[in-house]
C-alpha cells in the first residue's frame, strides 16, 4: 500500500514560508479562496493587500474583520496594482486579461493562484508532505474527488476531499492534519482549469482527466487553451496519467504531458479493459493496470452495483477514482468498500420519488450539454425538464443524441427556445410544453407538466443543460425546488 512519501517536500514548504516572510503580497477578491490566501499568508508574515471590485455592506463587514488581523483592504478598484506588490495572488475565477493582472505583467510581477501557493507551503513544518492524488475534466470532478477519498479512507488511510471542491486548499495543507492532530497520508485534490492556470509548479503523485468537453470558453478563449489548461494537471505526475479511453482528448493531453520517468498511462473504459486499463467486465469493475503480468491477469474491484448512482457516467467516475488510488497502492478490497460508503451530494442524478409509477430525478447540477448527455443516456424513457441560461451552448448534438429516449420534454428558463428549436429540428414527434414565466411557482408547473406527459416506467429527468441563475440563486436552489414540488406529487396523492 502507498504510505507517506519521505522526501525533501518539508525542506521546500519550510523555504516556501520563509519566502513569504515580509512579501508584500496583492490578493485579487474577497471569496472564499480569496480570504483563505489572505489569512494565511498574512500568518506566514506577508504584507497582504486584498483588492476587490465592489463595495457592498457584505463586503465592506469583510474587509473590517481583515483589518482587524492587520490586513488591508482596497474596495471599489480591482484594476490597479497596489504600489510595491511583489506577488499577485488571484482567486480562480478572475480571468486572464483582467487589467489587475496586465497592470502586473507590465511590472514584472508573478500572478498564482491558491492552489500554487498551498503547492509551495506543503510539509512548511518539516514533516514529509501528504502526495496529492488530482481530479480534473469538464463533468464529474467533484463526485470522483469524493469517491477517490471515500475509497482512500476505506483503506485506512488519513485524507481530506479538498480544492475546487469547497475546502480550501491552502487551509488544509497548513493544517497539515485531521481533526484528531494526525497528519495526512494523502490528498484527494479537485482542480479547475483556472485553478490550473494559475498553478505553474504543480506536480502531484498521480491524476486524472475525466473528460473534455467546452466550457468556460469565455475565461480561457478558446477550446485549445480550455485543454491546455487541463491538461497541466500531468505535468510532473509520477506514477500514473489516468485518462479517459473514450475521450481521445484526454488521452492526447497524456501523450503531451512531460512527465517523471517511470510513470505510466493508465485509461479507464466501460468496456472490457485491456492491459494497463480498468474497465468493466459482466457486472465488475476490474483492474489490469496495477496487477502483476497484465498482459494475463485481471484483479475484481468491486461490483456495478456498488457504484451509488450505476448510471454510465457515474460508472466512468467510479473507475477513474480507482485508478488513482490502486496508483497509490490501495489494495481491491478498500475500492469496493469505499464505493459502497459514498454518497453522492445532492442534485447529482438524486432519485426524489416514485410517483404513480413514474421516477423522478434530480440533476440539477448538469449545467452543460456535456452532463446533460450524460445524464439522459442513464434512462431509457424520458420526460425532459430543461432549460436556464444557455451561456452560448448549442444543443442540436444533445437533443440528436437523446431523441430516441424522450418521452417528451417540459422547458423552462431564458433560453429555453434554442433547446426548443433543437426539438423542432431533431425530435419533431417528441410533444414539447415551453413554460413562460419565470415566478417561483414556475418549477411546480414544470413537473405537472411532466407527470401529465408521464407513463408508468419512465423517469421524469430535471437535467437542464443550462445555468440556473435566470430563475434561481444557484442549482442547488434550483434542484431543491424541483424535489419540493415532487414531493408535493406524493403528498396529494396520499
Amino acid at each position: 500500500m502507498g504510505g507517506r512519501q519521505v522526501t525533501t517536500d518539508g525542506t521546500r514548504g519550510a523555504a516556501a514560508a520563509q519566502e513569504f516572510a515580509g512579501l508584500r503580497i496583492t490578493v485579487a477578491g474577497l471569496g472564499v479562496s480569496g480570504l483563505s490566501a489572505a489569512r494565511a499568508l498574512a500568518g506566514l508574515g506577508a504584507r497582504v493587500t486584498v483588492v476587490d471590485g465592489g463595495d457592498s455592506a457584505a463586503q465592506r463587514e469583510k474587509a473590517e474583520a481583515l483589518a482587524a488581523e492587520g490586513i488591508t483592504v482596497r474596495l471599489g478598484d480591482a484594476e490597479s496594482l497596489p504600489e510595491g506588490t511583489e506577488l499577485v495572488v488571484t482567486s480562480p475565477g478572475w480571468k486572464p486579461g483582467s487589467p489587475l493582472f496586465a497592470a502586473a505583467a507590465a511590472a514584472g510581477v508573478d500572478v498564482v493562484g491558491d492552489v500554487e501557493i498551498a503547492w509551495r507551503l506543503r510539509g512548511r513544518n518539516g514533516a514529509s508532505a501528504a502526495p496529492w492524488l488530482a481530479v480534473t475534466g469538464t463533468n464529474g470532478k467533484t463526485t470522483t474527488t469524493q469517491m477517490l477519498a471515500s475509497i482512500l479512507r476505506a483503506a485506512g488511510l488519513r485524507t481530506a476531499a479538498v480544492g475546487n471542491i469547497g475546502t480550501p486548499i491552502v487551509d488544509v495543507v497548513l493544517a497539515g492534519a485531521d481533526e484528531s492532530g494526525e497528519p495526512y497520508d494523502v490528498l484527494a485534490v479537485e482542480l479547475s482549469s483556472y485553478q490550473l492556470h494559475w498553478a505553474p509548479s504543480l506536480r502531484v503523485h498521480s491524476a486524472a482527466v475525466l473528460n473534455l468537453a467546452p466550457d468556460h470558453l469565455d475565461w480561457h478563449g478558446s477550446m485549445e487553451a480550455y485543454a491546455a489548461d487541463k491538461g497541466r494537471v500531468y505535468e510532473g505526475n509520477r506514477i500514473a496519467c489516468v485518462y479517459n479511453m473514450a475521450d481521445k482528448a484526454t488521452e492526447d493531453l497524456v501523450r503531451e504531458a512531460d512527465v517523471e520517468e517511470g510513470c505510466r498511462a493508465v485509461g479507464f473504459t466501460l468496456g472490457a479493459p485491456g492491459p494497463s486499463q480498468l474497465g468493466v467486465v459482466d457486472g465488475l469493475l476490474v483492474d489490469r493496470a496495477f496487477v502483476e503480468d497484465r498482459q494475463k491477469n485481471a484483479q475484481e474491484l468491486a461490483e456495478v452495483s456498488d457504484v451509488n448512482p450505476p448510471a454510465p457516467h457515474n460508472i466512468a467516475n467510479a473507475l477513474a477514482a480507482a485508478a488513482l488510488a490502486r496508483a497509490y497502492g490501495v489494495p481491491a478490497k478498500a475500492v469496493r468498500d469505499g464505493l459502497r460508503a459514498f454518497t453522492p451530494d445532492a442534485h447529482r442524478i438524486a432519485h426524489v420519488a416514485d410517483v404513480d409509477g413514474v421516477a423522478y430525478i434530480d440533476d440539477s447540477k448538469a449545467t452543460n450539454t456535456h452532463a446533460t448527455q450524460a445524464s439522459l443516456a442513464a434512462y431509457e424513457s424520458i420526460v425532459w425538464i430543461a432549460g436556464g441560461l444557455a451561456k452560448g451552448a448549442t444543443f442540436d448534438e444533445l437533443v440528436a443524441g437523446a431523441a430516441g429516449r424522450l418521452r417528451g420534454a417540459v422547458l423552462i428558463g431564458a433560453d429555453r427556445a434554442l433547446i426548443r428549436e433543437a426539438l423542432a429540428r431533431h425530435a419533431p414527434e417528441v410533444p414539447v410544453v415551453d413554460l413562460d414565466r419565470t415566478d417561483t411557482g414556475a418549477m411546480r408547473a414544470a413537473v405537472a407538466e411532466a407527470r401529465k406527459l408521464a407513463r408508468p416506467g419512465d423517469t421524469v429527468l430535471l437535467a437542464p443543460a443550462c445555468a440556473s441563475m435566470d430563475m434561481f440563486t444557484n442549482y442547488n436552489k434550483r434542484g431543491d425546488a424541483f424535489a419540493e414540488a415532487v414531493r408535493e406529487l406524493g403528498t396529494a396523492d396520499g
